[in-house]
């Protein structure tokens, strides 16, 4: 039905969107619905706005375990996918995690008690977890090496246009009455799964999923549908090749387990290759980009002492001027590379997090450092979603092993998600306690990521990824990693030798 360029732009708009798009608009939607009359009086278990003193003080702690419990079915979905993943495929599990976002949707929408919206709210999580895992794999192992990034960082562009959506959505019914005011938003969201669970059949496994299970002439195939290539052509036929030889070199390994990924291999470097993944999801939350998320109308209305209209305005048009900066690394990823964009990044975040806590020390601040604070906030979403909205989901894909690729990616977003609850939690309780000083930590945290990266990380951009496999198997130690990969060359179907500690020669074929 697709080929070629019009396959790529079937898989963007028919499943990546709406899959990330139900990530954003779930994660963020509830938030500004729990302000609402019409919502405090069908669950007064979670009433923040007519009590006060201890009761206020309990259903507040309520009221964030609600809402956080989306984290927690997340963080089980995406480790389901270490065992999802690899039996199924990919586009099975997908179709899975869709339905049940489905099924979790439904239960929120007909909510009448807390339980069940809550339950709800976890089973929603699980879909959208196992999504997160899941979608960037798939695009990774279909895409070329040449515009692999930029086809995995459009997942943070749609995960952001979810936020932007649920929060006008919710502003916007927020000047009705009665019930709709906050059913009709959260019935929206059925629409993003439906389109995932109707259209996931009509594109292709991936490639090297096919492979993996022995099924090498449906997999050139399918490699033939996404370049748009005879499928018996030399550029596919030397791919598939490239294929089979890493995988069997990966097999000589143990068996795929948790306990694999934490124990590690000497020969495949496992641990330090997982570590990479776990670090970089954990930046991804730590850095203070799902604080100013989740939290940002809080932030100016309670921190910055701006009026509650004023402040939700603000929030929404801050989050679609991220959204618009997420088109940054769309152009850059495969420009600059991965390693750039996170050291420029969290550069930003550093400095941006470090004017923060400084402005908001002051008590009774004037209005001057108010707007200087808003204005850093806005410079906070431009710098975050330069690294951080997609390149570390794509990261992940990179520098796992075939065999491994889904497990890798499902443990460390499960971690990602394990953060985002713990962000979730403890904000409101940080804002009020120790107060500016809570942006300093992520301060400290954001100042770490260009150290890191720099250090450990070795560039992936354009690198074919059985050649990165290579790399990590071949380096006479981690410290030579980063240096190796800079010296591998770009395309698809590299063979890459490694003789003694400093010299590497590279023969590469060029396809058209």
């Amino acid at each position: 039905m697709f080929r070629g360029r019009s396959l790529q732009v079937a898989q963007l708009l028919l499943t990546v969107a709406p899959a990330f798009i139900t990530y954003g608009y779930n994660q963020a939607g509830v938030a500004p619905l729990a302000s609402l009359q019409s919502w405090v009086s069908v669950f007064p278990e979670i009433d923040t706005i007519n009590t006060e003193g201890a009761i206020k003080e309990r259903n507040s702690t309520r009221k964030g375990a609600v809402i956080a419990a989306l984290q927690m079915g997340a963080l089980l979905g995406a480790l389901s996918c270490a065992y999802f993943g690899d039996r199924l495929g990919r586009r099975k599990t997908i179709f899975m995690a869709a339905l049940i976002t489905i099924i979790g949707e439904l239960l929120q929408v007909s909510s009448y008690g807390i339980i069940q919206f809550t339950l709800g709210r976890v089973i929603v999580g699980i879909g959208i977890g196992q999504l997160s895992a899941t979608v960037p794999v798939w695009q990774a192992e279909c895409s070329s090496a040449k515009h692999r990034g930029q086809h995995v960082v459009v997942d943070g562009i749609c995960m952001v246009l979810g936020f932007v959506i649920t929060n006008w959505v919710d502003y916007g019914f927020s000047k009705t009455t009665g019930e709709i005011q906050w059913r009709i938003p959260l019935a929206l969201s059925f629409l993003f799964p439906l389109t995932v669970a109707a259209s996931i059949f009509l594109l292709p496994e991936s490639p090297r999923w096919l492979v993996m299970v022995n099924r090498i002439n449906d997999a050139a195939q399918t490699l033939a549908e996404y370049r748009g290539l005879p499928v018996d052509d030399e550029a596919v036929q030397t791919e598939i090749a490239s294929i089979e030889s890493s995988l069997e070199l990966t097999a000589q390994s143990e068996s795929v387990t948790l306990r694999t990924l934490f124990v590690g291999d000497d020969d495949e470097r496992l641990l330090y290759r997982f570590a990479l993944c776990l670090a970089i999801q954990f930046f991804q939350q730590m850095c203070g980009g799902n604080l100013i998320s989740t939290y940002i109308s809080t932030i100016f209305e309670e921190n910055l002492g701006l009026g509650s209209e004023l402040s939700r305005i603000l929030g929404a048009s801050a989050l679609t001027w991220k959204f618009i900066c997420n088109f940054i690394p769309f152009f850059a990823i495969d420009r600059l590379g991965r390693r750039k964009v996170f050291i420029v990044s969290g550069a930003g975040m550093c400095l941006c997090m470090t004017v923060l806590a400084i402005t908001t020390s002051f008590e009774n601040a004037s209005r001057g450092l108010s707007i200087v604070s808003v204005a850093f906030i806005w410079l906070f979403n431009m710098f975050y979603p330069i690294g951080f909205s997609g390149a570390n989901f794509l990261y992940c894909t990179e520098v796992a092993p075939m065999r491994l690729r889904v497990a890798m990616s499902s443990v460390s977003t499960a971690n990602k998600w394990l953060w985002n609850f713990v962000v979730v939690m403890i904000t409101p309780v940080a804002l009020d306690t120790i107060g500016w000083r809570y942006y300093i930590v992520y301060a400290v945290i954001s100042a770490c990521i260009p150290v890191t990266v720099y250090l450990f990380y070795p560039e992936t951009m354009g690198r074919n990824l059985e050649a990165l496999n290579n790399v990590f198997r071949d380096a006479p130690s981690v410290w030579h990693i980063v240096s190796m990969a800079k010296r591998l060359p770009e395309g698809d179907v590299p063979d890459l030798v490694v003789e003694g500690d400093e010299k590497m020669t590279v023969e590469m074929k060029e396809h058209a």
